[in-house]
């Protein structure tokens, strides 16, 4: 770089001596033979000179505009990748404002940050604590039902678990109240791992894909009405007692970013039927009907030992039950 920056300025110089030097002989030239040598020198070497500088100037602005339009280009892009997901998050705001209307009263808003370390993928650190009122195993919930519960909770902050957590429990059942079961993770492999099943539903009990799954109230944490999910289809065990289904959760936990945590005031109280007629109890349902007509929906387990179903939430398990009991108090 250095070497051609050395090289361009003695260019540069020897054709500035090169003018001077045209330029004194024309002055020393009669002055018959003035005129007619200048307007050569003016045609050979001036000319040919400004034609270059006017391309220089000509292609600096085409860079120039290049780059502007490039960088509006790629601001427009830009913006418009990130419509869709400010979209999106203004609807999720704006359903977590009509859940608290419904509400009324008895919960605390808190934005939910997600985690990726190991371990924790599970959990929802939540920006309000003790302080706002929250307790452990208060319900977490979105507008399209069940997130989780509080598992630990800071003056100015709260760890909850969600749904997908080994530890998850909630008492469930049939919307229309004909099977009763226990909710907890699927705990598959790929795509099942995000599913939940239902477990301990008695063998008289058929469910159908598409049955809406709520939260039955027994236990004492999670109110009777919470949406959890819906019934994907049957899956095949070697228990002759229970049944277990598979099923679609209402929530996707790694989408949540704003959620309300039910104090539990409002837990004893009731949900009064907060979620009775809305639409987001039923968006799971074409999903749930597509993916038990896609695979048939009966996964053998016939080789993985069962043990008979829990019958309480999560915070209800007893000492030392761990990932087959709940998480301890």
């Amino acid at each position: 770089m250095a070497r051609a920056l050395a090289s361009g300025t003695r260019a540069d110089i020897a054709l500035l001596a090169l003018s001077a030097t045209l330029s004194l002989a024309a002055l020393a030239l009669p002055a018959h033979l003035r005129d007619p040598v200048a307007s050569t020198l003016r045609r050979v070497f001036i000319a040919p000179l400004v034609a270059m500088q006017s391309d220089a100037e000509l292609a600096r602005s085409a860079i120039i505009r290049h780059d502007v339009e490039t960088d509006a280009r790629d601001s427009v892009a830009l913006r418009a990748l990130e419509v869709p997901a400010l979209e999106a998050e203004n609807d999720r705001l704006r359903r977590a404002l009509g859940l608290g209307h419904s509400l009324g009263w008895g919960f605390v808003p808190a934005e939910a940050l997600h985690s990726r370390a190991l371990g924790e993928e599970y959990t929802l650190t939540l920006t309000r604590g003790g302080r706002a009122g929250i307790r452990s195993y208060s319900p977490v919930v979105a507008p399209e039902g069940l997130v989780g519960m509080v598992e630990t909770v800071d003056p100015t902050m709260s760890l909850a678990i969600t749904w997908s957590h080994p530890d998850f429990r909630v008492s469930a059942m049939a919307a229309d109240g004909s099977a009763f079961g226990i909710v907890k993770a699927h705990l598959g492999t790929g795509l099942e791992r995000y599913l939940l099943e239902l477990s301990g539903v008695q063998m008289s009990a058929t469910l159908a894909p598409g049955t809406r799954i709520v939260s039955s109230g027994v236990g004492g944490v999670y109110p009777r009405g919470i949406p959890v999910g819906t019934v994907i289809g049957e899956v095949k065990t070697s228990e002759g007692w229970a049944r277990t289904y598979l099923v679609q959760p209402a929530v996707k936990p790694f989408d949540v970013s704003s959620v309300l945590v039910l104090e539990p005031k409002r837990v004893v109280a009731g949900m009064q039927s907060v979620w009775a007629g809305e639409d987001s109890t039923h968006r799971g349902s074409a999903a749930a009907d597509s993916a038990a007509h896609r695979g048939g929906i009966v996964i053998p387990r016939d080789t993985v030992p069962e043990t008979p179903a829990d019958t309480t939430d999560s915070a209800d398990a007893g000492p030392g039950a761990g990932a087959a009991g709940g998480v301890q108090p």
